[in-house]
Order: C-alpha cells, then structure tokens, then sequence
C-alpha cells in the first residue's frame, strides 16, 4: 500500500463512531479511487482539556490508488468527510506517501507523545510541514488533526492500535489450531502479549466468542494469553485468545 490515511474526530455523543465513516469511505472509493488495507484504530490521551465523544481515538488505514492521482483521491476524501461529518465535530484528515515517512522518528514520535499528553495544532501543522503531508481540517475547531497525524505515526510503529471489526470463530473454549486461524484472511499470526510468533501446528483455545484482531509488527494479528484456573477451559492447552474486555487494552 502506497499511501497512509488518518481521520479524527467525525462524530458527537449518540451518533456512529468515525470508524464507521472511515469504513463507508472506504467501500465508497473500493476499486474506483483506491484499494485499501483493513482500518486500524489508534487510542489517544484522554484528558479533560482534549474534547471528545467517547473514546479519543483515530482511525487510520493504508490505500493503492487505482489511476495514481492524489489530489483527487484527498478531494473526494474530503468531501465525503463534509458529508458524513456530525454537526460540532472538529473532523481533521492526515495523507502521507508511506515511502516518504516510514522511519520518519519525528512522525513516530508524535503518535507516541499523543498518548501521553496534550499537544496542540500548531505542533501538528509545524510537523506535517517539515515533512510534507497533507494535513487539514474540516469543520469546528479542527482539532481533528492533531489525531489524524497522531494516527498516521502510530499506525507507522507497527504496535499500536486494534483493528475494526470482530469475529466469531467458535465458542469460548473451543480448540483451533494457529493454522486453522491463519486461513482466514484477517489473521496473519497468532502473538504472544510479548510479540512472541506461535507455531501453526499449536492449538489454542477461544477465550471469548469474539475475536478482536490487533497491530503487532506491522502485522493483524490475535493476541493470546496462557491459560490459568480462573479461565474455566478444560483443554490441556497452553494458550487462550484474548477476551473482549482484553482486547479494548490495545
């Protein structure tokens, strides 16, 4: 994928989330405008003196673009986010050539710092233009981007943030193999917490009904943990995947 695409702040309380804008997007542009990669979401500081709707979270993803033409690509972005956007949100976007950032430290750094504490807009609009990317804001305050370009670092690091969507492949307790995993095309891997990469020929056990896939070494993988007492599975296994609850932690 040629290019990474953030978006920040889209929605108000009672409405759907900017992850449900972004994979609308998405489908909209699908094999017309751009071919993209599954939607990471990217958790920020949450600190009362940063406005936002539940969760202060970004929504980022990697796109082809089907006839190499940017500036339209970014221009029917932007329309469908002045289109989609909530009333009061504060919606801001981030586009950037991967090439051109991916050991970009100062981007990286950013994303990690949006995690720690409150950074403002003229940080984020100083960065975007020593580095050259598209960074803008659509409505309200335009707080959005400071996200958005938050997302885009994130997302670069390789171990940040969990993917939209859940699945269900089993019953809590039910036994698959890494491999039988793996063949669905939204797994790559099954990680240990620590990074740790398990064999195919390993069973693990479902620990939830729902499987939430996370970003470990730039990779979607399912997160498992050992197995202990208090998990009630009664198959002499090792590993469990992650609960709904543990998954909300990436």
């Amino acid at each position: 994928m040629d290019y990474l695409v953030c978006i920040d702040d889209t929605d108000m309380p009672g409405t759907k989330g900017t992850g449900w804008l972004v994979q609308d997007m998405c489908e909209h542009m699908e094999g017309i405008i751009s071919n993209s990669s599954p939607i990471s979401r990217h958790q920020l500081f949450v600190h009362k003196d940063i406005p936002y709707t539940s969760h202060n979270s970004s929504m980022c993803f990697e796109m082809n673009l089907v006839q190499n033409d940017l500036p339209s690509a970014i221009n029917t972005i932007i329309s469908f986010i002045k289109d989609r956007a909530m009333d009061g949100s504060d919606p801001g976007l981030c586009v950037a050539r991967k090439s051109d950032v991916l050991a970009n430290q100062a981007l990286l750094d950013f994303g990690k710092a949006a995690k720690r504490r409150v950074l403002s807009k003229d940080l984020a609009y100083n960065l975007a233009d020593k580095i050259g990317i598209h960074l803008s804001e659509h409505g309200g305050t335009g707080d959005g981007i400071i996200g958005a370009i938050a997302g885009v670092g994130l997302r670069l690091t390789g171990n940040d943030g969990r993917y939209r969507g859940w699945y269900h492949l089993g019953n809590p307790g039910t036994t698959l193999s890494v491999e039988t995993f793996c063949k669905h095309p939204f797994i790559e891997q099954l990680v240990t917490e620590s990074g740790e990469v398990l064999p195919k020929n390993l069973f693990v056990a479902i620990g939830s009904e729902k499987i939430k896939t996370v970003r470990k070494g730039s990779r979607q993988v399912v997160v498992v943990k050992e197995i202990s007492k208090a998990d009630e599975i009664q198959a002499d296994l090792k590993y469990r995947t992650i609960t709904s609850i543990e998954a909300k932690l990436y």
